[in-house]
């Protein structure tokens, strides 16, 4: 008798934007551990450019605070006003300051983490803000 096993849902598709090269690579490798695709940008413009016309190719979006170009907030801001999109967003900063976190989560960010961070707890908020189950996290993740 055949074993049958089940499909793999298709992998989260992820924006991260960091205009430090290594913490975009650093998230994008812990992440792909896992039912993540992650595509980098590395300034505002760039996530903008790469959110397209309405975003709705991305499952999550983790965007640095302080980027050139464009900051994390005023992508986040084209997000929900101008795109109308409601994909989960992640707002990396090393300022940590009480009102860039209240600022954050008035222009609809779901998580803000402040730099440095565990990877360990990005990954897990970004499986809990695309809906992964436990059963699909990677091993080295549970």
């Amino acid at each position: 008798m055949a074993t049958v096993t089940p499909e793999r849902p298709p992998p989260r598709r992820v924006l991260v934007a960091d205009d430090e090269p290594h913490i975009g690579r650093i998230i994008k490798m812990k992440l792909e551990r896992g039912p993540f695709d992650v595509t980098l940008a590395y300034d505002g413009r760039e996530a903008t450019d790469a959110l397209g016309a309405d975003g709705a190719h991305f499952d999550l979006v983790v965007l640095d605070l302080m980027m050139p170009e464009m900051s994390g907030l005023d992508v986040l801001r084209k997000l929900r006003r101008d795109l109308h999109s409601d994909v989960p967003a992640i707002i990396l900063t090393a300022a940590g300051q009480d009102d860039e976190e209240r600022a954050a989560l008035d222009s609809g960010a779901n998580a803000f983490v402040t730099k440095p961070f565990s990877p360990k707890k990005l990954y897990a908020r970004a499986a809990e803000l695309t809906g992964v189950p436990s059963e699909e996290l990677g091993a080295s993740e549970r």
